[in-house]
């Protein structure tokens, strides 16, 4: 019994982490200045994901060209929803 709770937590390859996350609430930052949290249902070895109840934030970046300071103006929260992210 106890080989068995070790083998399903044991880590040999990077997606194997992943596997860990299974039912979880995860953090996913996109390009664009968005990021998704949702409820990890599901992934494939190309890192496809399936995300449930999930919230996009879309932020609004300020650049400014004399500076190297970058300000978030505004975020913006999409409603939830079920997500197949490919």
């Amino acid at each position: 019994m106890a080989d068995a709770a070790e083998e399903s937590t044991h880590v040999s390859e990077p997606l194997d982490l992943v596997r860990l996350l299974l039912d979880e609430v995860v953090f996913v930052k996109l390009r664009g200045d968005r990021e998704l949290k949702g409820r990890l249902h599901a992934y494939d070895s190309h890192c496809n994901l399936v995300l449930g109840e999930v919230e996009e934030t879309i932020y609004v970046v300020d650049e400014e060209e004399e500076s190297d300071e970058v300000k978030v103006r505004s975020a913006y929260v999409v409603g939830r929803r079920k997500l197949r992210w490919t």
